[in-house]
Formats: C-alpha cells, structure tokens, sequence
C-alpha cells in the first residue's frame, strides 16, 4: 500500500478512536497525528519496545499500565497509542513529564493533553488492529492469538527485594494458601513493612492453596484475583487512598487475565504485593497514623511535585491552618512543614538512585524554588548533598 493510503488509513484511525496514532517507515517516523494537543509524544520512552515488536500486530505495557498497539506491515508499521481503562491522575502524569524531560513549562499542557486521549480497553484496541491487519496484510487474528505475546514492563524499582523476588520466588500459590501465610503478607502490606517484607521472600514457605480450576493457568489467575483482592483492601486499611488501591486493582487483574505465561504471573504477584506494600510505606506515618494523618500524607503524595503549603492543605481539608498544624503536630509528632520535606526528600533519594535526571532537575520537578534551597534541604535531613547521596548509593 502507498504510504499517502496508510497515512490516510492512520488519520482515520486516530479520528475515530481519539489515541494518538503514527506511521513509522522503519526507525523513521513518516507521520503522527493526534486529536490531543501534546507538547512531547509520550511514546519517546517506550519506543524502544515498541519498535522491537515483530509480530504483524502486537503490543507493549508499560509500569503505569498505559498500553501501545502496533500493526506491521513489511518495514512500515503503524502504532496507536497510549491509552489505558483508568484515569490518570495530575501527579502521575507530571512523574511521566518529568521522565520524558518535558519543560516546566509545558508540563501543564502535557498534563491536560493526556487527560484528553480517549481511554480505550485494551481489547478493543487489539480488536482494531486485527481488522487493520486483516485490511492490510490479509492475515485473520482473534484476540486469543495475541494476548499473552506483548512486551510488558512491570517491576517498579529496582531494589534487592525485586531482585530476590525474581530469582527465588517460589510459584504464585505461595501469595495464598494457609490463612497464617495470608495473614502474614496482608499484614505487611497494612503496615507498609519493605524490610517484613524481604524477609518473608526469603523464607517464603512451600505451601498450597485449594484448588480453585482445573487448568494450571487458571489456578494461577483464580489465585492472582483472590491475593490482590485482600492486598488492596489491606493496603486501604493501612491508608491508602481507595481509588488509587481499588485503580490499581483493576489494572492488574486486567493484566493478568491477558497472561498466558504462569511464570510471568508468579513475577507480576510479587510485583503486586510490593507495589501496595510501598505505597502504604509512602503515607504512613508512626505505628497508628491517625485519620487526619492518612489524609494529609495522601494529599502530599499526589501533589509532590509541586510546592505545597499549610494553607493549600487546610484548604483541601477544609480547616483553618493553625488547627491543622496544631492538630498534624500534635499527632503525628512532627511538624507539618517537616513533614513535607522529609516526603519531598525520600522521593528525591529514589529519583537519585533510580534515575540518571541531574540534580537541577529533580529539585525543579519536587517544586524547590532553586537547587540550592533543595541541596540545603536534603543535606539537613539526610547529612549528605544529593551528588553524595547519588555516589554512595551507585558506588
């Protein structure tokens, strides 16, 4: 087909489903086209996978479950993307920015830009491109001959617990059998314990649950369901916000159910567990957070990369701001300007040892008026200056 005729066909494909859509000719990108005003083509940080898909229609996941579609024809390709079932929240996407190196100042426009692309399950964008293919390669795909075969990127940081987890976690039945080993790993995740948690990987116990399906790789789905279904509600118990808990649910398990690998079913129930288990460890604060707590430590992590004040969180809370400093204060043990700081600084260890970003940048992206306020901040609350921090930690 001419390249005018698939740049037609991919205009119209991008009309009609409202997700950004291109038309590669090899490495080179002919033509991209997108009813969403963005500054940055998001798929800059996963175009590598993308363009390794060599399959006439295949597809890639990427760690916050946004997915890309992609039709191959001959050295050209055609790739729809990204969308995904669950909204995306503002500091999720301004993370996003942050990675892909977006300018504060189109940071915003980035932000509204995503919110606008049309959210799409994936298997209707996999049902789409199986009429496109059969239009242009005349090749007859159902949805049983893709799923399972995409690229996904889960794992969510790169810590030694992750990596034990790959190498010696044992099947997925060990996340549910006896009601001690499932109490035991419901009350990890409740406490936010990353350290409880290491240690059970390590001493994980050779037990089974019941029998819930006659096929191997429906037991391991069917156990999948019912451990992230306690997961999420034990991570909700322990403070996490409920329609973050509950999102993240329903992507995983949409997730898994497009698996047809137990091996890797057995790697996203680790990666599941530890998702939740660090999301409580993010907010909670002391043994017995209180409600007020809970609720000010959710609001600071959705707005990390922004400046945040008392009175912004007053607001929000609909308080005066001496009663919320008062009462934060009072029972939390640490004052609430503290507060932020000692949050603001944990993400930016992650972001130094995680990331090559250069310092500027993440005190930019952490809402710091100069990298200087952001170096005297971090130095006091962790006795090191980020590039010493960033050296000892990569050393």
């Amino acid at each position: 087909m001419k390249t005018e005729d698939l740049i037609y066909l991919s205009t119209t494909i991008g009309n009609l489903s409202g997700i950004p859509v291109r038309l590669y000719d090899g490495d080179s990108l002919v033509f991209y086209h997108s009813l969403a005003a963005l500054p940055v083509d998001p798929i800059r940080s996963d175009l590598d996978a993308v363009m390794a898909i060599d399959r006439s229609v295949g597809y890639h996941i990427n760690s916050r479950f946004f997915y890309y579609g992609v039709v191959v024809i001959g050295t050209r390709r055609i790739v729809i993307g990204p969308s995904r079932l669950a909204a995306s929240q503002d500091q999720e996407l301004r993370e996003m920015a942050f990675q892909l190196d977006i300018p504060a100042d189109d940071v915003a426009d980035f932000v509204q830009g995503m919110k606008q692309i049309v959210q799409m399950p994936l298997e209707a964008v996999l049902q789409m491109l199986c009429t496109i293919n059969f239009a242009l390669n005349g090749e007859k795909l159902t949805l049983g001959d893709l799923v399972g075969s995409g690229d996904n990127a889960f794992g969510l940081e790169e810590t030694r617990a992750e990596q034990r987890m790959a190498e010696e976690a044992p099947s997925p039945e060990a996340l549910h059998n006896s009601l001690a080993v499932e109490q035991t790993i419901m009350n990890i995740i409740r406490k936010g314990d990353i350290a409880a948690l290491e240690a059970f990987v390590e001493n994980a116990p050779a037990v089974r649950p019941g029998v819930m399906a006659a096929d191997q790789l429906r037991q391991a789905k069917n156990t999948f369901i019912a451990t992230i279904t306690l997961a999420s509600r034990s991570a909700i118990r322990g403070g996490m916000d409920v329609e973050d808990a509950l999102s993240a649910s329903d992507a995983y398990i949409r997730q898994c159910e497009l698996m047809t690998d137990i091996r890797r079913i057995t790697q996203l129930s680790y990666d599941m567990v530890l998702f939740y288990t660090r999301q409580v460890q993010r907010i909670r604060l002391g043994h017995y957070p209180t409600e007020l707590v809970l609720q000010v430590a959710n609001y600071v992590q959705h707005h990390l990369s922004e400046p945040i004040t008392t009175d912004q969180i007053a607001e929000h809370l609909f308080l005066s701001r001496q009663h919320l400093s008062r009462r934060f204060t009072r029972e939390a043990g640490i004052p609430l300007a503290a507060f932020v700081r000692k949050e603001k600084a944990e993400e930016a260890k992650r972001l130094l040892r995680y990331t090559d970003k250069p310092v500027a940048a993440i005190a930019a992206y952490l809402g710091f008026s100069s990298q200087g306020h952001f170096s005297r901040v971090f130095k006091e609350l962790t006795g090191m200056t980020p590039g010493e921090y960033r050296e000892k930690k990569h050393g």
